[in-house]
């Protein structure tokens, strides 16, 4: 009767143990990919980007005077329908100017303006999936969007294009530096703001630092849960990888304070890369405010990098 006993609380132990798991994965998955409930707020997207970089309003009130700032709509080969913010300046130059996690669009105006006040690129700002106004129910981090980003490219492809992404968006940026792309594309670029190596990096290091909890078992139960509906894992979703095989030119933006995207990320992403690269450390910037504190540097080492042979 005893060892019968044993053997009911050791199984109910062990029931608890695994519901604990994947109630704790599935938290973790919600916590990390679940989209910003008020993303389709645009008002609020410009109210923000106002106040925090008010250098933009001008120029964003002088296309909408002349009806230059326009939304674009594209199905994606998966039948979703994504949305972008779209600037023809004419001429062969073209920049995708790529947001961050739970961001949108207009929160990355702020650079999409230096390209085309600037440095005269049209510009193509889109939505992540599930991001703004594309459709989307999870957030991928990066790694499918990576081919969202490249259907942006094959629509409105010149001789002349830059990739230029912050945070997420970074990542992504890195991500999709290790494809191939339309040879009707003379000279592609990609500049990366404070990206991660890697999801499994950036997720662990955030399950250490907010919750105290080590890698195992619920970074690896998580992962499966994301493979197991969403058709990606934290391991495979991997910009380090990317960057290891890019041949394009690289440009590498982090601050020397960012503790959300570790700065030694940075130096293992350049360390990695065997394409012509550069690599600029913001002093005193956390996390993504590199051109929030230096505007002028950022803006000169963003020139010098598209100008370079």
């Amino acid at each position: 009767m005893r060892k019968i006993l044993r053997l009911w609380v050791a199984g109910l132990f062990l029931l608890m143990v695994v519901v604990t798991f994947i109630g704790g994965s599935y938290y973790m998955l919600c916590y990390s990919l679940a989209p910003n409930a008020e993303r389709t707020d645009t008002a609020s997207c410009f109210r923000r980007l106002y106040e925090k970089y008010p250098e933009t309003r001008p120029w964003v009130d002088s296309l909408r005077r002349a009806d230059a700032l326009r939304d674009t709509f594209i199905i994606m080969p998966t039948g979703e329908r994504h949305h972008a913010l779209f600037v023809r300046r004419g001429g062969n130059k073209t920049a995708l100017v790529l947001h961050g996690w739970r961001g949108c669009s207009i929160d990355i105006l702020f650079l999409a303006r230096i390209y085309e006040q600037e440095l005269g690129y049209n510009i193509v700002v889109p939505d992540f999936h599930a991001h703004g106004l594309s459709d989307g129910d999870m957030i991928q981090m990066g790694w499918l969007d990576r081919m969202d980003m490249r259907e942006w490219i094959r629509v409105f492809r010149t001789d002349t294009m830059v990739v230029h992404g912050v945070s997420m968006g970074g990542a992504t940026t890195m991500m999709m530096s290790g494809m191939g792309f339309d040879e009707d594309i003379k000279d592609i670029r990609f500049v990366d703001d404070c990206g991660y190596t890697s999801v499994w990096d950036e997720f662990a290091g955030e399950l250490k630092n907010q919750f105290d909890l080590p890698e195992v078992p619920l970074m690896y139960t998580t992962s499966l849960l994301c493979k197991l509906h969403y058709g990606w894992s934290f391991g495979e979703a991997s910009a380090i990888r990317e960057v290891r095989r890019t041949h394009y030119p690289m440009l590498f933006i982090h601050g020397d304070q960012d503790t959300f995207v570790p700065t030694e990320m940075v130096y293992r992403l350049y360390d990695v890369c065997h394409s012509k690269k550069t690599l600029w450390i913001a002093k005193g910037a956390k996390h993504a405010e590199s051109y929030k504190l230096h505007k002028d540097e950022y803006i000169q080492t963003v020139k010098d990098f598209l100008a370079a042979p």
